[in-house]
């Protein structure tokens, strides 16, 4: 079975309530200890790898993205999936060569620039565009970013996920989702769900938002951010 393969199946989860969990490196070293603490696989965070790379969240030139997706890709033998913010304005054939060429076995896709929504239409055509040119070789998780712009009526956020569904995304995430809303979410979306959590401890568990309704949960650059955390306490400590 391909890493594709593998990846594709994790999201087939046997029992209700227990979501596939993906851990985001934001480089090897972080890859290899989300790899060797168990996880089947990963999901690197824009934001997180562009502040490991000296960028605000947003400005990581596409060539230095793909590049450290390929080093975390060469750091574990698990799948990774990646995050490629908008696309990098690159036309979705030459988008899905450069995610081969990392050897990414997913993409995460947003459907807001600047913080403003896309035309849901034309991003579904885009999407059905990525879709053809990847065929079955990547996993795409088309983001929907209406509560992250303001728009807090569910039914907007499954109306855009329909569309994304039937344009050929194999995923949806209903990116900044309240837990309330996320078992009407779960009625009306077809396919499987990603849901974001909390890498702090605040919040519900994986495991309540798998019962909420999420197929899968990652932390965005939670996990990144938290680090940095400790490392500023150990580098403060040094001082003393």
């Amino acid at each position: 079975m391909s890493q594709v393969e593998v990846f594709r199946s994790l999201h087939r989860r046997p029992v209700p309530g227990d979501p596939l969990v993906l851990p985001g490196p934001w480089d090897a070293a972080s890859a290899r200890v989300f790899a060797e603490a168990g996880f089947p696989a990963l999901a690197t965070p824009s934001a997180g790898v562009a502040a490991s790379l000296g960028y605000a969240d947003g400005e990581v030139p596409a060539d230095e993205m793909f590049a450290a997706v390929a080093r975390v890709v060469r750091a574990v033998d698990v799948p990774v999936s990646a995050d490629v913010e908008g696309g990098y304005g690159l036309a979705p054939r030459e988008l899905v060569e450069r995610l081969l060429e990392a050897g990414a076995v997913g993409c995460n896709l947003e459907d807001s620039e600047g913080g403003v929504l896309k035309d849901p239409r034309a991003h579904a055509d885009w999407l059905a565009e990525v879709r053809s040119a990847a065929a079955d070789e990547l996993f795409v998780n088309a983001r929907v970013d209406t509560f992250l712009c303001g728009v807090t009526d569910p039914e907007r956020a499954i109306e855009r996920a329909a569309l994304y569904v039937a344009a050929g995304a194999d995923c949806v995430y209903p990116l900044g989702a309240p837990p309330a809303v996320l078992p009407l979410l779960r009625s009306g979306i077809q396919g499987p769900i990603n849901v974001g959590a909390r890498a702090d401890g605040e919040g519900p568990s994986t495991a309540e938002l798998g019962g909420l309704g999420a197929t899968r949960v990652t932390f965005g650059p939670g996990l990144q951010r938290r680090a940095t955390g400790a490392l500023r306490e150990i580098a403060d400590g040094l001082s003393r």
